[in-house]
């Protein structure tokens, strides 16, 4: 951990207790990728602990370069290991340079105050609550090119779950078992976990290969073509 990381230690003490139990605060060392998890307040939220693992939303943050113009991401979708939705927000923290070499994260889960509003809904306007509550997801508001807008982030408690979440993300609109899939629906997956970031975990090549119930080598030819 760098000293500029350490010093917002106590930022996240403080802000986890300023803002209290619905936010969850987190400090990411991005030089330890499987660890990356330094410091945590309110970790009830996601259920992460220090030394838990960079998320693939991270990844694709990183892997976009969205830093370059943006010092944060505000508002974006997170989905926490008990279903409740997150309100998550990330800020780079950069070195001199401009390099991000951590995040300062904040997810907000409002699930408390939605039960409120609806228990107060239901009071007032008990027919319009009924109404309401089956009239299923409210449309999109259209085409938005913001990133934040994109970006749903799920959290894993270390790498082994990390590893299967990504995983399951990419080969979640396949019908048939993975091990049967034909070499062109093998490397769509492929460039789908490299973009996610899989193969910067520790242990992904031969998770991949036995998903794929294919040799180690052949993972590696898939990535030399995706790199080439």
């Amino acid at each position: 951990m760098t000293d500029l990381l350490y010093s917002y230690t106590t930022t996240v003490k403080f802000l986890g207790s300023v803002l209290g139990p619905d936010y969850e605060v987190v400090l990411q060392d991005l030089s330890n990728i499987n660890h990356s998890v330094i410091a945590i307040e309110n970790g009830h939220i996601s259920g992460r602990t220090i030394g838990s693992p960079l998320t693939s939303a991270v990844f694709q943050m990183l892997s976009s370069k969205v830093y370059e113009e943006d010092d944060f991401i505000a508002n974006y979708k997170g989905v926490a290991e008990n279903g409740h939705i997150l309100r998550s927000s990330s800020m780079f923290i950069k070195d001199s340079n401009g390099n991000p070499i951590g995040l300062l994260c904040i997810n907000f889960d409002d699930s408390r105050y939605m039960e409120l509003h609806e228990k107060l809904f239901s009071l007032i306007h008990p027919g319009n609550f009924v109404k309401n509550m089956s009239s299923g997801v409210a449309e999109s508001k259209g085409n938005v090119k913001d990133l934040s807008s994109r970006i749903t982030e799920s959290f894993a408690i270390d790498v082994a779950s990390l590893r299967e979440q990504i995983f399951n993300d990419a080969t979640a609109n396949f019908t048939t078992p993975v091990d049967r899939l034909n070499q062109n629906e093998r490397k769509e997956i492929m460039i789908k976990l490299y973009e996610q970031g899989l193969f910067q975990l520790k242990g992904s090549i031969p998770f991949v290969a036995k998903r794929f119930s294919c040799s180690q080598a052949t993972i590696y030819r898939y990535l030399g073509e995706i790199n080439n």
